[in-house]
Parts: structure tokens; sequence; C-alpha cells
């Protein structure tokens, strides 16, 4: 095995820094390292820097981060550059969840892993289409290391990896016993707190005993936040910010005409002027703040638990298992009470289409005081806020065999995994007990005390059931074949079998046609999957190595896929990597995408043909449907860097990734089709929007590229400690394509044209450790970005978003026997997120309102 070098010396001098504690029950250490596998390749190896660029977070870092969730880890790196959503995303389908997206692609274009072997997505679609893995059903105490390949890996993995791959790598033979708990909340008096535990048990040394045994439990609990617990959200009156004005919703009025109001305040109600809610406007109207009715983060309690086995069953061959079960429930407001005027539907089953619910007051109806039929606007105050409650079991059962058999390293194993989902809603509208008590008057919309009959008539309660499931089997080989003057060709090869389905069902009230307003997304589907992979390393010089993959996939459904990767490795000086790939990858067309599927959402935007509030946003219907002839997206990917480390205290690294991603599956934009008077958007007889159907579609292609930049320098003194500045920074370039297809693109990289892009984020942390003491200060950097110009319709606006800059602090003291003790505070500067009134308040993928937040925490090591 060749010497390593300085450079592969420097980066496994950092790693062993931060390694946890169990990696050193051996006092030996090993004089030459050991080959391993890192993700991207399935070719063992000694260097810890190959051609892709793999970024590595280790138990040790994650505990200083002082972050006690794995979505927080994750969605913080700097490559997570935007359009990735956590459980503050409350009006979703897939509420409670969190993901990441490399590049800005989305969670569909990052292929998150477990131990390198895939797991099954969520249990049903975000944003209708997108299918992805919640990170929120993994466990964090658990983790022994993540590593995050920025770098297309279809060649390895197949689908989803177009913006690179997670990998999050379980402890594989931790011995010893800890225990930990942390309480935590904001100091803000927000309301929110958040409690959490752990426990680690494991016997055996593998290499010793021939066996390991490990088991892992951990545990949060956090209460929910509403936007009326935040002292800043709760007025919901914004009218001092730039393009800001009173979110208040308009109600109990009549003839679609707010200024028509009620002669009594019903429900929590206002008379305010009507121009602070819809500019230009006069008079006055009767509103609501929403702000008790906007949980901006739900009540979580979650577990996780692993047990896994590993046994040598002969100097040669090794057996595991593995075991993972979670449990999650979220629960939340999903919105005020049921609104009840134009627009309100119902679902026709056998038609498969929504039809209108007629909402005219009949005459002698109590609630209308003229004498002829007359429309009506306002909510169900009686019948009170629509709750949610979703909970999410996760489970995944592996079993394999791995060993080397001659010159040959193998691994065959077989795994199910389990997504499933049971979402419980109250307090929804029943359409048949509406419809008979708006005929007899059962039920007085302007009274605060309708009738209990009445109001028990038209609560709904309703299940919405849901799952996901994955069943593999995977065997990879990898040897050394020949040896050429520079060393030797590895190879590794491997076949992988894969079943995918999802059941995502509605509640039988809306197939029932019984659900007032529903929202559907039923999606029932599955597949096979074959696929072959095969890879070769191939050292040309001494100096230089060339990597070179493929793989081919065959879905049941679409047909093949094929995508090749090339790579090179070159370190003329000890000091000095130089690497560089190419490669074309593949996303298969999501089941909800090509199987059978219908989705109904409700969303808004600015209709500048309104004959009521010209210019403003306006509530309607979205309808999508599948498409069965999609094809899947393919990409071509490329990668170019270096890596600089003079001494082993310090390295300097910089990576160029550039993708161009073509036959993008989705709608058309909603916005455009508006503004060009699309057919699809279909209006009332007033002329407002009500519905806009869509289909997906293989559309225009993106093409996004930017620049990582790693950092780390090591200072060691006699009499204040060591210190450890880290730092990862991401530079957005271009992230360029068309709003609609066969448009010219644009480039959205530092705006919020295709979900917020700021050009750069940042991660820098500075670590000290002195005697008994460690302490980390990361500085988390998101840029600002410029406004999408649709949103600029009033001068007010602002055309830019600010800048999100926040601390975070971590202490750790070990001076006591097996116990560690830390402190952790997150925006120590309690930072508010900058104002954006487009979301309305502030982009959720970038901050959260929680403001400045303490954890105190211990673990003892038994």
């Amino acid at each position: 095995m060749a010497k390593p070098s300085l450079l592969t010396l420097a980066i496994a001098a950092v790693l062993a820094t931060s390694a946890h504690a169990e990696d050193n029950n051996d006092t030996a250490k090993a004089t030459q390292l050991e080959a391993v596998t890192v993700t991207g390749s399935n070719i063992k190896t000694t260097d810890t820097e190959g051609p892709s660029p793999v970024q590595v977070i280790t138990a040790d870092q994650i505990r200083s981060s002082g972050k006690t969730t794995l979505p927080d880890v994750l969605r913080a790196i700097s490559a997570n550059t935007g359009n990735s959503v956590n459980e503050q995303l409350t009006g979703s389908f897939s509420a409670g969840t969190a993901g990441i997206s490399l590049r800005g692609l989305g969670q569909k274009n990052t292929l998150v892993l477990v131990d390198g072997k895939r797991v099954a997505n969520y249990a049903t679609a975000y944003e209708l289409q997108d299918t992805f893995v919640d990170l929120n059903s993994l466990p964090l105490a658990a983790v022994e290391r993540i590593e995050v390949l920025k770098d297309g890996a279809s060649a390895v993995y197949g689908s989803d990896a177009i913006a690179g791959v997670v990998n999050i790598i379980l402890k594989q033979n931790y011995q010893g016993a800890e225990a930990g708990a942390s309480f935590g909340a904001s100091t803000e008096g927000t309301g929110q707190t958040q409690n959490n535990f752990h426990l680690l048990l494991g016997h055996g040394d593998v290499k010793k005993d021939g066996y390991n045994v490990f088991f892992a439990l951990d545990g949060t609990r956090s209460n929910q936040l509403n936007a009326s617990d935040v002292s800043w959200l709760r007025g919901n009156d914004f009218r001092d910010k730039p393009g800001g004005q009173l979110n208040w919703v308009p109600t109990n009025y009549y003839n679609n005409d707010p200024t028509q109001g009620f002669a009594n305040a019903v429900g929590p109600v206002q008379k305010v002027p009507y121009g602070a809610i819809t500019p230009g406007k006069t008079g006055e109207v009767w509103a609501y703040n929403p702000a008790a009715y906007d949980s901006v983060i739900p009540g979580v309690e979650r577990y996780h638990a692993v047990l896994r086995g590993t046994v040598k069953l002969t100097d040669d061959i090794t057996g595991y298992g593995e075991a993972i079960y979670s449990r999650s429930h979220a629960s939340f407001i999903f919105g005020a009470p049921l609104a009840i005027g134009s627009g309100l539907r119902a679902w026709d089953n056998q038609a498969q289409h929504l039809v209108n619910i007629d909402t005219t007051l009949p005459v002698g109806n109590p609630a209308n005081p003229y004498g002829v039929p007359t429309p009506v606007n306002t909510n169900l105050w009686g019948v009170g806020p629509r709750n949610k409650r979703d909970r999410t079991i996760f489970t995944r059962f592996l079993a394999g065999v791995k060993g080397h058999t001659g010159n040959w390293d193998w691994d065959v194993s077989a795994q199910h995994s389990e997504s499933s989902l049971k979402e419980y809603v109250t307090n929804f509208g029943n359409r048949y007990a509406f419809e008979s008590l708006l005929a007899n008057g059962g039920y007085d919309f302007t009274s605060n005390d309708p009738a209990a009959s009445a109001v028990d008539a038209l609560r709904l309660s309703t299940i919405r059931p849901a799952v996901s499931r994955l069943s593999t089997v995977d065997a990879t080989a990898s040897t050394q074949l020949f040896d050429l003057p520079a060393g030797a060709v590895g190879f590794a090869a491997g076949y992988q079998f894969r079943h995918e389905a999802m059941n995502s069902r509605t509640s039988e009230a809306v197939l029932s046609g019984t659900e007032l307003r529903p929202a559907i997304d039923v999606i029932q589907g599955s597949r096979n999957v074959n696929a072959a992979y095969a890879e070769f390393n191939v050292p040309l010089l001494s100096t230089l190595e060339v990597n070179v993959a493929g793989r081919l996939d065959r879905y049941s459904d679409f047909g093949n896929a094929f995508a090749p990767k090339a790579s090179l490795r070159y370190q003329p000086l000890d000091w000095l990597l130089l690497r560089g790939s190419f490669s074309r990858g593949f996303r298969a067309p999501s089941l909800p995408e090509i199987t059978n599927s219908t989705a109904i959402s409700y969303s808004s935007v600015i209709d500048p043909y309104d004959p009521v509030t010209p210019g403003q946003r306006r509530g309607y219907t979205d309808v999508f449907t599948a498409n069965p002839n999609l094809k899947p997206e393919r990409s071509t990917n490329y990668n170019l860097g270096f890596v600089i480390s003079p001494t082993s205290d310090t390295s300097v690294g910089a990576d160029y990734y550039h993708i161009v991603q073509r036959g993008i599956i989705g709608p058309d934009n909603d916005q455009a089709l508006v503004n060009q008077q699309d057919p699809r958007v279909q209006r009332d007889a007033q002329g407002r929007i009500v519905t806009i159907y869509n289909q997906y579609k293989n559309q225009q292609s993106l093409t996004t590229d930017g620049v990582d930049i790693d950092f780390h320098q090591a200072l060691h003194t006699q009499g204040y400690g060591d210190f450890a500045l880290n730092s990862s920074i991401t530079r957005l370039l271009k992230y360029s394509q068309p709003l609609v297809a066969g448009q010219a693109p644009v480039n959205g990289a530092g705006t919020n044209l295709f979900g917020s892009l700021p050009k750069w984020r940042a991660v820098t942390g500075l670590n000290w450790a002195f005697h008994d003491v460690s302490s980390t200060l990361t500085w988390y950097y998101v840029d600002g970005y410029k406004q999408n110009p649709d949103n600029l319709l009033t001068p007010a606006y602002p055309t830019r978003v600010k800048n999100w800059s926040t601390f975070d602090l971590s202490v750790a003291y070990t001076g006591l026997p097996k116990t560690t003790i830390t402190l952790a505070v997150q925006n120590l500067q309690n930072r508010r997120p900058p104002w954006d009134p487009s979301t309305p308040y502030f982009d959720i993928t970038q901050a959260d309102p929680r403001g400045r937040f303490v954890t105190l925490g211990v673990d003892y090591r038994f």
C-alpha cells in the first residue's frame, strides 16, 4: 500500500480531533490507514479526500454544535442553498417533516441514505409531487458521522442523486453505556420549549469478541408555537414595514362586498379600514386577525429506536442486522373556522371533479336581512378552528452478510422499509349538514351563540391514511484486478432490486362529497426497479488516478436510464490535490407524477385582471393530474476543485459545480398562466379566478452553478488550549430556468423567483478546548435576495430582502467524572428573521421565529 501523503495525514488528523470517544477505546494506534468505503464510491480507499467533494460531520461536531435534531444539523450546512423545508410548513400534505435540498434543486434531487442504503420515502408527497426522505424519522443519537457528497452520484446510487447524497452512518461497533437529557426554551417568552433525551447501550467488540450489540433510543418533545405567541407576529399589522399591510381577513359580509358587513360583530372580529387590508379600497369591513389560527411551528413528540447486531460467522464472513423504529406526532392549527362564500366546493368522486356549493341565503333565513336570496361570506365561528394531528411511523428492517473471499470483498443484504401516516383532522365542515341548515335556517350565521345541535352537525372529523414502502436486495463486490506500474486497478460491481409503492388516500368524507373545501392528494401506484453497476479506479501515474463508473436502471413503468461518471484525482505534491468529474444523472418520475394520482390544493396568485381587487392576491383551487407518459429528468454534472494543505493544521479547498437538468417534471407556473390569460385559468361569473387546471409534464431545463469554499486552521498553544477555525462557504452563481416552458430562461440566483435562493451561504465555527472546557462559536450567514418582479406591483414593496446572520454558542464542561454538562445558545443575538412580505412574514426555508433559544444538557457515561 502506498505511503499516505501529507494531505491525507492532515485531513485524517482533523477528523481524528473530532472523533467520538467510543472510537478511542483501543490504546494501540494503527500505523497504517485502513482502507474504507467513502460515500460516492464502492471501491475501498485510504484517501480521505477523493475525486469528489465529501463533507464529513462527526458525532463530536454534532454535539459541539448544540443542535438536538438531525434536520437542524443538516439544514445548517452551506450547500443547503434553498428550497428545503422543515416542520414550519404546516399548510402542507407533508406537515411536520423536514428535508435537505443540496444546490437548491429541491429535496427530490438529494438522495438520503442510511449506512449507504436507501430507506422509504415519506408516506405522501411534498408539494403534491415530490417524494423525499423525512429527516425527522431518522435518529440523531445513533449517528456516528454524516457524509455529504456534494456531487452527482447517479452512476453509483441511481435516481434522486442529481444534487448529491447525504449518507447517515450509524454507530457500528459501540461499547459502553450513555444517557443524556436536555431542556431548551426561548428566552423571549414565545412559549416554545423543547425537551430531549437519549440512551446508548453497546456490548462486544467485533474484532476481539466476534460480536457487537447496539441499542439507541432518543426522544424529542416541543410545544406548539402559534403566530399569536410571538410578540412581533401576534398583531399581524405590518404597515410600518415596506410593502406591509394589515394582514387581517375580511369576513361577515353580504353580496360579495366586504363593505356590506353584518349589523353586529360575530366571532373574533373588529371593524377596520378596508384600505388597510387592501390598498386603494375605502370604507370599513369586519375582519379577524389570523395569528391565533396560524401555527408557525407544530407541537411535536418523536421517538427513535435503533437495534443493531453484528456477529462474525467465520474469520472472513460477518452477519449483521438492523431495526429502526420511529414514531412522531405533530399537532397544529390548520386554519381559522371554515370560510363560507364564493368558491366553496366539495369533491364529486364519480365525475372526478369539484362541484360548487351554493352559499346563498334564502329568503327567510335568520341571517338574511334582505327580501331576496343573498350571497354571504363568513366563517363557521361556532364550529371552532380547524385542527390537524399527524402521526407518522417509520420502520426499517435490514439483514445482510458481508465478507472477504480470495481477493474479493462482498456484501449482500435485504431490507424492507415503510413510512406510514395517519392525519387526524377536526372541526372541518360537513357539506350535507351545511346545505340542510342553510335551507332551514338552523344555523344563524349572525349569532355568536348558534344552536349546539347545529354546531355538532357541522363539525366533521376525518382520518387520512397514507403509506410508502420500499423493499430492496443489494449485492456489491469489489477487488483489485491487477497491478499497473502506478498501482493496483480497483474494481467494484453490484446489483440492486427495488420495489417501490405508495398508497396515499383521502378520507371517506372527501370521497362521499361530505367534506367542504377538501384538499386531496390521492396517490396509488408501485413499480419494480432492477439495476446493475460497475466501477473502475485506475492509477495512471503515482500521482494521477481516474475513476470510471456506470449504472443501468430498468424501471417497470417508463423504461431504462443509464448514468455514467468519470473523475480524476491528481496529487502532484503532498500538499496539493486537484480533482474533477463529469457525470450524467437522472431522476425517475415520482409515483405521484407518473402513476394514478389526483391532487387538489389551495393557493394564491396576484391577479391583474381581477374585477374586484385587481393587482392583489386572490385565492383559488389548484387541480393537478399525473401523466403516465413522463420520461426521467436528465442531468449533466461537472465538478472541478482543489485542496491545499501546507501543514497538518491548515487546509483550504474550493470546488466549482455546474449542473444542467433537462426535462424537469412539473406543472406550468400558475402566476404566468394568469398573466397570459391562459384558458386553463377558470373564472366565476364575476370574472374572479376559481380554479387552475394543470398536468405534470417534462418541460424546461435548468442550469445552476456555484462554488464551495472550505477552510480549516488549527492552533495549538501551551497555556491557552487548542483552537480550530472551520468555515464552509457556498456561492451560488446561476440558477436559470424559464418561468414557463418555451420561454427564455431567467436567472433566479439571489432572488425568490424559484424559491428564495441567496447567492451566499456560510457556516464558520471557532472551537476552543482548554482543560475540562470546550466551546464552539458558530456564525451562520444567509445572504439577502431580490424580490420576484411580480411581487413589486406596489411601489412600497421592498426590492430586496435583507440577510439573515446569527451566532450559536455551545460550551461543554467535562470536569465531573463520566459527566458532560453542555450549555447551548442558538441565535445568540436574538435576531428576527428578515422581513419578506411575499411570504407573508419571512421565508421559512431560511429562518425561524423562535428568537434566542437556550438549551442545558447533561450526558453521563456509565
